[in-house]
């Protein structure tokens, strides 16, 4: 598939890019930064000598014309070039950095200054949708999600298949992050049946047969490798008793769909409707970080009671409360959360999303066929359904 043209906006100064494996970081730099030096860090040579010798960057700039940019990728694996870079931008050495890497937290865990707020801070998430534009299919989406390594292979599953197993190599086991890999491998298919659910440590620990010391420590390095994410609970001005529990989501649906275990005693629902609200997670979290939130942020809601809206974004500007259904119509039980979220916030604009044709209006709440929606979710614009 040819190299589509990405929605996301560089820095003009020095930054970090980070996002998980096989969300186009290097493809698209390659793109945007043609004449750029690049000190590739997986090339096993590189690695040994800056490792060994991180001030051999000054050496390598002296040289460097003015304004050029210098992309040092995977970053993570020589941490001790930082303070190298650090200089080189204290001194005013003219170079654009960018810096690649998996995890601005692994990083920080680590004890790294990330250059003293010298550098901004990215990240590259899987396709939109506007990005594929009519190459963009729903139900391919939800089976092979919108990784651009996957999108791009000409056979989607079996890239997809192994992806988590590249992970497994070469974060995990190659880092020395988790004592027995085999066991982690079980905690990441348990965890494809908390996407979208309620994040309980107690449950995943008899599931997976685990301390929860060990289970506790898997979820910060899912959040450190950037594969899963957390939404909170939103509690502002709640008149409600709220769940205290986050919502985990993994960082693509088509990853999530290759953990999910399928058997004859499974439903295709409970695989489709969660992998229909990831879709729309991942896009509203790419949304806000590609920068049209006005630093808002992605919550859900959700009371003692049941009562519950899938997502709700909320930030200078934008208050939005979005409910996710796979159907073909809107019942009238579907518009239960938002009505109850409504009588709390009524400055709320409320939309359901679901997988019927028609954009309808029931009871001041926008239902909006999910795959135009995404289509709509373009940085810089206005969520579509505003009005």
């Amino acid at each position: 598939m040819r190299y589509l043209n990405r929605l996301f906006s560089p820095a003009q100064q020095s930054f970090f890019l980070f996002g998980p494996r096989g969300t186009g970081k290097s493809t698209w730099l390659a793109q945007a930064y043609s004449e750029a030096i690049l000190v590739n860090l997986l090339d096993g040579a590189s690695y040994r000598a800056y490792l060994a010798n991180p001030e051999r960057l000054e050496t390598l700039l002296k040289t460097a014309p003015e304004e050029a940019v210098c992309i040092i990728d995977e970053i993570q694996r020589a941490p001790n070039l930082l303070p190298v870079v650090h200089k080189l931008i204290e001194d005013g050495a003219g170079v654009q950095f960018i810096l690649t890497g998996s995890s601005a937290r692994k990083l920080r865990r680590g004890g790294v200054d990330l250059l003293g707020g010298r550098a901004t801070v990215k990240t590259m998430h899987p396709f939109l949708a506007a990005e594929l534009g009519s190459r963009f299919d729903l139900d391919q989406s939800l089976t092979h999600g919108m990784l651009p390594l996957v999108r791009a292979a000409s056979d989607p599953a079996e890239v997809l298949d192994g992806y988590i197993s590249l992970y497994l190599e070469q974060e995990v086991r190659a880092e020395g992050l988790v004592r027995n890999i085999e066991d982690f491998a079980r905690f990441l298919e348990v965890m494809s049946f908390s996407h979208g659910s309620l994040v309980n440590v107690a449950e995943i620990a008899r599931e997976c047969e685990a301390k929860r010391t060990t289970v506790n420590g898997y979820l910060s390095i899912l959040e450190d490798l950037l594969i899963g994410r957390y939404v909170p609970v939103f509690s502002r001005r709640a008149k409600r008793e709220l769940v205290a529990h986050r919502k985990f989501y993994y960082f693509d649906c088509g990853v999530y769909a290759s953990l999910r275990p399928f058997g004859p005693l499974d439903k295709r629902d409970n695989v489709a409707g969660p992998a229909l609200e990831g879709l729309v997670y991942q896009h509203l979290r790419a949304w806000l970080e590609y920068g049209k939130g006005n630093g808002g942020k992605l919550y859900f809601w959700r009371t003692r009671s049941g009562l519950e809206v899938d997502f709700v974004v909320y930030g200078e500007g934008e208050f939005w409360a979005i409910e996710v259904k796979n159907s073909e119509r809107v019942r009238p039980k579907d518009l239960n959360g938002l009505a109850a979220f409504h009588e709390d916030y009524p400055e709320a604009r409320r939309l359901l999303l679901y997988r019927g044709a028609d954009t309808l209006s029931i009871k001041g709440v926008t239902c909006m066929p999910a795959d135009k929606f995404l289509h709509g979710v373009v940085p810089g614009r206005p969520l579509p359904g505003d009005r």
